[in-house]
């Protein structure tokens, strides 16, 4: 499957492994990673997330893991290739069982979210086969530092489930960025974060495109440093 390049790294792709797409690509480029310096991300695929965060931090260390050994090998690949080599590391684990005396300023997933599809392609990537938001919030609070942040990206459908599931993990909503796929259209994601500190919620608006295939403006300028054409 042709790689896809982006200005500071190149991803390599497999028709196995849930490939690049927008909805990774707006959480590597809207998640808080300001302040982090220990990131975990939870289900690499390809590891684009991680590499975008390694490209906005430069001080921050990185630790991917997946299930499928698929992902795992592309991951490794595509971190050994791009010039944040020596910050990311990536291992085959099963995020249920998985142990560590760190803990992590940042986790950060684009997780499964289909509870149940008739289709076999991208089945453990699209799904709550491995791993459920129940199991996912619950292992990341457990790891998360006492001023750390949780984020993810979800359909809007199941926004209040994982909020209310959240909640009964000590962990709660601090930042919300309702992502429309069209000028004036529903929301369709949001990217919500999460802290084991109550604080006040920043909520934002997102608009991908301004017109069918054409990109906004505001998505423009919020990927202008990793795409290399400003047309879909």
């Amino acid at each position: 499957m042709k790689p896809f390049t982006f200005k500071q790294f190149e991803i390599q792709q497999s028709k196995n492994v849930f490939r690049v797409g927008t909805d990774g690509v707006l959480l590597g480029a809207l998640t808080c990673i300001k302040n982090a310096s220990n990131v975990l991300e939870v289900g690499t695929g390809t590891g684009l997330i991680s590499l975008m965060l390694a490209q906005r931090n430069s001080q921050a260390d990185f630790l991917g893991i997946d299930i499928n050994d698929e992902a795992v090998h592309l991951t490794k690949l595509n971190f050994e290739n791009s010039p944040f080599a020596g910050r990311l590391k990536n291992i085959r684990q099963d995020f249920k069982a998985f142990k560590t005396d760190h803990k992590f300023d940042l986790i950060v997933s684009n997780p499964p979210y289909f509870e149940v599809s008739d289709s076999d392609k991208d089945k453990i990537a699209r799904q709550t086969v491995e791993l459920n938001f129940s199991q996912l919030i619950s292992k990341s609070s457990e790891l998360l530092s006492e001023n750390g942040i949780f984020s993810i990206i979800i359909p809007v459908e199941v926004e209040g489930d994982f909020i209310a599931i959240a909640q009964e993990n000590q962990l709660y909503i601090i930042r919300k960025v309702n992502i429309r796929g069209i000028e004036n259209s529903k929301v369709k994601r949001v990217i919500l974060e999460f802290s084991l500190i109550e604080k006040d919620v920043k909520e934002s608006d997102f608009t991908i495109e301004k017109s069918p295939r054409q990109y906004s403006d505001q998505y423009l300028e919020l990927t202008k440093e990793f795409h290399v054409f400003n047309k879909i």
